[in-house]
């Protein structure tokens, strides 16, 4: 379909833009991970996957949320530039299991989620 091909990952940081992927996409719950994401309505503005990364209190003090964010920084920049689709947007939310969950297994989730997403929407 429309598979993107380059390692570029352009961020969301509106918080109507997190709002919009909440209200208008789909979401999929793994084990390490939830991923939310929508189709951009202007396709052309975007040629680019964006994505966005939220971490709650409930994960723990700020610490271990900006190790959860930077564990699913890090698992975006490696699945979405060969598994996701141009002119989505993509929110991945981190759970108290990111911290401590081995990093295959959360690639594996990553993906499982993405092929959920993107079955439901075809």
């Amino acid at each position: 379909m429309r598979y993107i091909k380059s390692n570029r990952l352009t961020r969301i940081l509106k918080r109507s833009e997190y709002l919009r992927v909440k209200q208008r996409g789909t979401s999929v719950a793994e084990s390490g991970l939830v991923i939310q994401a929508a189709p951009v309505a202007n396709s052309r503005s975007h040629l680019h996957p964006r994505v966005g990364f939220t971490v709650s209190k409930r994960v723990g003090n700020a610490v271990k949320r900006n190790r959860a964010r930077r564990r699913l920084k890090s698992i975006a920049s490696d699945v979405l530039p060969k598994e996701g689709f141009q002119s989505w947007d993509y929110v991945f939310i981190g759970r108290l299991v990111t911290l401590d969950r081995p990093y295959d297994l959360l690639l594996e989730d990553t993906r499982a989620a993405l092929r959920k997403i993107h079955q439901k929407t075809i």
